[in-house]
């Protein structure tokens, strides 16, 4: 029962920290465009909207497969959210392995977006779903390599140790050695981590995927009512998870759970992760797949192996 509390009480949460984030989002990029934006409950009211709709789907498309999609991305991203939470608020009682379960889960909403538009039988989600595939082959190298600094920095302090794959683990060394952010390696990491959450979340630059000025929504485009608003949903989640993630693994997490400061340290430093995603989503022109697999292979590739190297020799 403790676990199955976990699990709602972070998915929920987690659900409205991303969906308060989402129209955030929406707000900044509406006064940056010189528009008023939505009110502070739009996001929910769209999911509320979208719950009430027919659920329509084409003659073309495999129905359980198409349907199926959004409900595992969904509870996907709601698992990885408890796992990061439970991490944060007990680091003790983390699973040995649970950074490798978060980066797996992370990568699921992105396959069953791809799977969900193949399943579809429109050209235009096919097309898409190619684009997601390529992009998620792009960002992922260069994400877990950023990923592992922490951790060979923990291994490195931790001396015949060996390394960690624990969440909570990471969480103890920094609030007892500093902010994986405070070393050149992390500040290398986090800076590739960044780009490739951005990607994660298929926002501009990387909205390759969706691009409705060019493929009318992509990977979603038949999708309608309550399976429409699962996809929603997750990617609200996506919203909150990524940057909760960021946060915890280079700038110490939730430090201390039982401290009011500490949790008013968290959200100050969500916030700032959440500012930089947005002002390089309003800054940026669309790439092309091309150039977004460029960036990642060559360009935040050899950074990210650059600071595992300096990790490594504890810089």
């Amino acid at each position: 029962m403790e676990v199955i509390g976990i699990f709602v009480a972070a998915s929920v949460g987690t659900l409205a920290v991303g969906l308060v984030s989402s129209w955030i989002d929406r707000k900044v990029t509406a006064r940056i465009q010189y528009r008023v934006g939505p009110p502070l409950l739009q996001p929910v009211y769209d999911i509320i909207k979208l719950l009430g709709k027919e659920t329509l789907i084409s003659s073309r498309a495999r129905r359980r497969g198409f349907l199926l999609a959004p409900v595992v991305g969904l509870a996907a991203s709601a698992v990885a959210a408890s796992i990061l939470w439970a991490a944060n608020l007990w680091p003790a009682r983390g699973f040995l392995g649970d950074l490798i379960v978060v980066l797996y889960l992370l990568t699921v909403p992105a396959i069953a977006a791809m799977y969900g538009a193949l399943a579809s039988g429109s050209p235009h989600a096919t097309f898409g779903a190619s684009r997601e595939m390529k992009l998620l082959l792009a960002y992922e190298l260069p994400l877990v390599m950023a990923v592992l600094v922490p951790v060979v920095q923990m291994a490195r302090a931790a001396g015949d140790e060996g390394p960690s794959f624990s969440i909570g683990a990471l969480v103890l060394f920094q609030a007892s050695d500093g902010w994986v952010l405070g070393s050149l390696s992390g500040i290398l990491a986090a800076a590739v981590a960044l780009v490739a959450v951005q990607a994660k979340l298929t926002l501009v630059p990387f909205d390759l995927p969706e691009a409705e000025t060019e493929l009318m929504g992509g990977s979603m485009l038949e999708y309608s009512g309550p399976p429409l608003a699962m996809l929603k949903l997750t990617r609200a989640l996506l919203l909150a998870v990524a940057p909760v993630l960021l946060v915890t693994l280079f700038a110490g997490g939730v430090s201390d759970a039982a401290s009011g400061w500490a949790w008013l340290a968290f959200a100050g430093k969500y916030v700032v992760v959440l500012v930089l995603v947005v002002l390089m989503r309003n800054t940026n022109p669309r790439l092309r797949i091309d150039q977004a697999v460029r960036l990642f292979w060559f360009g935040l590739a050899p950074v990210a192996a650059a600071a595992l190297v300096l990790a490594w020799f504890g810089l």
